[in-house]
């Protein structure tokens, strides 16, 4: 029998780890000064228009439209500094207005200083001028009542903004989804170790705890485990007791020394195993005590592409976020793949400027063992299966972070 039969397609693998995934409920208070990066746990709806009255674009003059004449001199009745209350303007004159400042009742207009002459005993008027410019009016950006922010919205910089402006200081959010790492394989030694004959160095370990805090996680248990059937299964028990989500790095394939999926099949439920996908095609998913378990290929690169293309969905899921995923960048590519493959690629690559044009450049090698290609990268570029690639034409490009976003 082929070695590529029975495989699952990555569509089918998404489609079944999204079925199974289970999002958070439970949420916690915490600061807004502390809410970056946390998935928000309610709606969050407006409590004051903002702004909360009409103000000033610009710094100028206020007045009524209706008042302005070029021919004549205008009076100026006031002064309106920003942060201060406005008072009723005076019928025919002008009140000096600056950036942010409440226009005055009476005022239906703002005129830019540069727009304005100012002579000893007032302001005279040039330019074109329109009834209501340079008013940003009371609830232009929000209305009191309106549903502001979602549930399930991951709070970037800017949503902090925006709850900022609304006066609120504290927020619910879900609470972190809590994911044990096990790395598994005799070779691994930890860095700032000494290698023995046969050893390697665990970057797999590293890979993932970045990823994982990118992703807005808490690891709470990494351990590297020996290659014994008896101690794999009690890790993953361990683990399984104390986390929302297991990730394993190797062990799933078919040696005699690869025990994550024999304990898998025999002590809990493998319900995914081999993926159409190039790198990490030995790539399983099931459960133990009622904990999902995913488990990775031991291939740096395989790790990396993985995580990123079928971990994260199942990650930012189970967190509740709500909003989708960026869609792929469609480029030029400026590499060929001559030989297709049954399996979908993704090939670590970056996009370049080249001939005055954005396409994509491939990394010459794509072992699925050389981890300095993705440090080469800035994304993966995906190949549909059974798909030749020539010089120019149109591929799906992720960057790195749109993928972990």
């Amino acid at each position: 029998m082929s070695r590529n039969a029975n495989l699952t397609s990555v569509d089918d693998a998404l489609a079944h780890l999204l079925s199974q995934a289970r999002p958070l409920t439970g949420t916690e208070p915490v600061a807004l000064t502390a809410a970056l990066g946390r998935v928000l746990g309610e709606d969050i709806t407006v409590p004051l228009n903002v702004p909360p009255a009409d103000n000033s674009a610009v710094d100028g003059y206020a007045l009524r439209y209706d008042d302005i004449d070029p021919e004549r001199t205008m009076a100026v009745s006031g002064r309106i500094p920003a942060g201060h209350a406005a008072a009723p303007l005076a019928p025919g004159s002008a009140a000096r207005i600056f950036t942010g400042s409440e226009v005055p009742p009476g005022a239906d207009t703002v005129v830019m200083q540069e727009q304005v002459e100012v002579v000893s005993d007032g302001i005279r008027i040039g330019g074109e001028q329109r009834r209501g410019q340079n008013i940003r009016r009371c609830g232009q950006d929000l209305r009191q009542g309106e549903r502001a922010l979602s549930r399930g919205t991951l709070l970037r910089p800017q949503e902090l903004g925006l709850l900022a402006s609304l006066g609120i200081a504290e927020v619910q959010v879900i609470r972190r989804y809590r994911v044990a790492v096990l790395t598994t394989g005799d070779e691994l030694v930890e860095p700032g170790m000494p290698l023995a004959p046969g050893q390697i160095y665990n970057s797999n370990r590293f890979t993932l705890l970045g990823l994982l805090e990118q992703a807005g996680c808490d690891v709470v248990l990494c351990e590297t485990l020996r290659d014994e059937r008896e101690a794999t299964g009690q890790a993953l028990l361990a683990a399984a007791q104390a986390a929302d989500l297991v990730i394993t790095s190797g062990g799933v394939s078919v040696g005699e020394e690869d025990h994550v999926r024999a304990v898998l099949e025999s002590q809990g439920d493998l319900s995914l195993w081999r993926l159409a996908i190039k790198p990490g095609k030995p790539l399983a998913f099931g459960g133990l005590a009622r904990t999902p378990i995913l488990g990775l290929p031991g291939n740096p690169a395989a790790v990396l592409v993985t995580f990123l293309v079928v971990a994260t969905p199942f990650i930012r899921h189970c967190q509740g976020r709500t909003t989708p995923r960026r869609p792929a960048e469609q480029l030029p590519a400026a590499f060929s793949i001559e030989k297709p493959s049954i399996r979908r690629e993704f090939i670590r690559a970056r996009k370049e400027w080249l001939d005055g044009a954005a396409q994509v450049t491939a990394y010459p090698n794509q072992s699925s063992g050389v981890l300095s290609s993705a440090c080469w990268a800035d994304g993966l570029a995906m190949i549909p299966e059974h798909t030749v690639v020539s010089p120019g034409d149109t591929i799906s490009y992720y960057s790195f972070s749109d993928l972990m976003e």
